[in-house]
């Protein structure tokens, strides 16, 4: 039967353990008052403060969840651990040996696993970090050289070198005591039929640590063409190693992390030293795995990011297709992140650590502080794709930004952006794009197929690839309207063939105009009857035809009978609307020409402006008269 620990010595460990600076290690704390000290409770998730410690009774107690306890128990729930372990770790940092009541119970014959794995991991980077000094290790001191890192830089952040040999570091622990099978678990050596090898061999290794500074796992790059496996290696999922809970470097950025109530996520190892060298010393990254909600957790304790807290975490990217898939995660995961997102991308495709070696250090901080909202980020990346020169560019580029802004939870913040998009795109119509942002929310709620409006169908799906047709929307109502006219009274549809392509806002509803103007115009119709054969026998395709067949037999909404003074309001109406826009998007382009640098371009674009007003004034005159 295995001993137990002295109490006496217990009672050390836990007399000579300040319980702020264990917990303190996994989250930020805050004066309560009274000599208390408060932060977000590790043990489940919550937004305000509700986890209290108190230092002086080495307790902790969370009003939120009802745990509570000392260091020890605090230790063994957020670590996985027995008491016994606990008491081991925690005395092992005070400095105290620790004694053993008779019964057979010594610390190395049968000490908790973690606290063995520990260890084995502790031996391996002061292994490694030796090895990078060796003769063999030249090509790997020549890397890190390559990329501005001294010999200094490689122990500060334990870089070491894994030997080519299969048993080089196998041969080491099982010398200091470790069991093959110790090793296996470890993630350390891998199982061969003749025993356990080297899991990793000829690479540059970096030490993964826990927010306490203990090693838990390695990163490892290969340095040789002829190795055939992964660029990066890391280590496997073991007892000790969880990827999705740790953040490369976060032991040496958390007090930065906590003063500066920001983080900043890189994509690499050398990223992360590049970042801290250069005095970005907020920098961590993920080991072998993408930005995940746990990551997000410990961010948040560590910030103790709440809402409307100060909490700011930049996620740099390279410029290219591999970094944009990676802002795209982050973009997933943002909404489960209380702090502001930010973005930083280095367009020539340079990452921070690269970036360090041909700019400086400057150019490094520069890029963190350069960042823009990841909001605004995504939007600016989606709509650069279209060609905002033309309306169909511009439609095109609202519809797929709206589903961006549309996702954005905040309402004022979602506003906001729908403001900002409207400029961006040069449309100069705000209600009319907020308008296209609530339609994308409703789809993205479960009511993406088009809806009804009182007695009014919606467009058929497949009419055209557009965006969500809601006939709440009173535009699409009215357009909906004369192409209904056009179709079925094209005698009363005065004014009709007067329209251009870009008075039409919904792809369906373009393409119908485009199918009428295609047959002549509506003056080219000789009976209603005949009328609508001919453009059902024109259209280009099923749902096309379909569509047109839909706005021949649906009724149009009109008090009484259908005159021609009603219909030409109705078309007149959509020429408004459409000059509104027109002048707006003239007045847009104007503002961004230099009239001295861009004479003639500004005097064409200024005399179009000036027609544009015209036929605007003269459509408004028209309806005056009419009414």
């Amino acid at each position: 039967m295995a001993g137990r620990i002295r109490d006496e010595d217990i009672a050390l460990v836990r007399e000579r353990t300040p319980i702020a600076d264990v917990i303190g290690e996994y989250l930020q704390l805050r004066s309560a008052g009274g000599g208390s000290l408060k932060g977000l409770c590790p043990f489940h998730d919550e937004k305000s403060p509700s986890f209290n410690v108190t230092p002086s009774r080495g307790l902790y107690h969370c009003f939120g969840c009802g745990v509570g306890g000392d260091a020890f128990t605090f230790l063994q729930e957020m670590e996985h651990i027995s008491f016994v372990e606990a008491v081991e770790a925690l005395a092992a940092k005070a400095g105290i040996r620790l004694r053993y009541e008779e019964g057979g119970y010594t610390k190395r014959q049968d000490q908790g696993q973690r606290q063995r794995l520990i260890e084995a991991h502790r031996i391996a980077q002061e292994f490694y970090a030796g090895q990078l000094l060796s003769p063999g290790a030249r090509h790997a001191r020549s890397f890190l050289a390559e990329r501005g890192f001294t010999g200094a830089d490689a122990e500060r952040f334990g870089v070491g070198y894994a030997p080519g040999g299969w048993e080089a570091l196998t041969g080491h622990l099982r010398g200091k005591g470790f069991s093959d099978a110790e090793i296996v678990t470890a993630g350390l050596g891998g199982q061969g039929r003749r025993g356990a090898y080297d899991k990793f061999r000829d690479r540059l290794v970096w030490p993964v640590r826990e927010v306490t500074g203990e090693t838990v796992g390695f990163g490892a790059r290969k340095l040789s063409a002829s190795d055939d496996g992964p660029k990066y290696l890391n280590t496997p999922e073991t007892p000790i190693f969880k990827k999705g809970h740790l953040l490369y470097g976060l032991d040496m950025a958390k007090r930065d992390i906590a003063r500066g109530h920001q983080a900043v996520i890189v994509e690499g190892y050398t990223d992360v030293m590049a970042c801290h060298l250069a005095g970005v010393g907020t920098a961590v990254a993920t080991c072998g795995t993408s930005f995940g909600e746990d990551h997000v957790k410990v961010l948040r304790r560590i910030m103790l990011d709440r809402a409307g807290a100060r909490g700011r975490v930049v996620f740099t990217f390279d410029g290219d297709a591999a970094g944009q898939k990676a802002a795209v995660r982050a973009f997933a995961e943002e909404h489960n992140f209380a702090a502001e997102t930010y973005v930083a991308v280095q367009q020539d495709g340079l990452d921070p650590c690269d970036l360090r070696v041909r700019q400086g250090e400057e150019a490094v901080k520069h890029l963190v502080e350069q960042a823009r909202p990841l909001y605004e980020f995504m939007i600016r990346n989606v709509i650069e794709g279209y060609d905002l020169s033309t309306p169909e560019g511009r439609m095109a580029g609202l519809d797929a930004a709206a589903e961006i802004v549309a996702s954005i939870r905040n309402e004022g913040v979602r506003k906001l952006y729908g403001v900002n998009l409207d400029h961006w795109l040069g449309i100069m119509d705000e209600a009319f794009v907020q308008r296209r942002v609530a339609q994308h929310m409703r789809a993205a709620h479960g009511r993406g197929e088009a809806r009804r409006s009182g007695p009014a169908p919606v467009a058929p799906a497949g009419a055209a690839e557009a965006a969500p047709y809601d006939l709440r929307d009173p535009s699409l109502r009215r357009e909906r309207q004369a192409l209904k006219i056009a179709v079925q009274a094209p005698g009363l549809a005065s004014g009709f063939d007067e329209l251009d392509t870009e008075a039409f806002t919904a792809p369906q509803h373009r393409a119908v105009f485009e199918l009428i103007r295609g047959q002549g115009g509506v003056a080219a119709a000789a009976d209603a009857a005949g009328w609508a054969a001919r453009l059902r026998e024109a259209a280009p395709n099923d749902a096309q035809r379909s569509f047109v067949t839909e706005l021949g037999v649906e009724r149009v909404e009109v008090d009484g009978e259908l005159e021609e003074r009603y219909a030409r309001n109705i078309i007149d109406t959509i020429m408004l609307h459409s000059a509104n826009r027109a002048e707006a998007n003239l007045k847009s382009r104007l503002g961004r020409l230099d009239p001295a640098a861009d004479a003639e371009e500004y005097n064409r674009v200024f005399a179009e402006l000036l027609a544009a007003g015209q036929r605007k004034r003269a459509v408004r005159e028209r309806i005056a008269g009419a009414g």
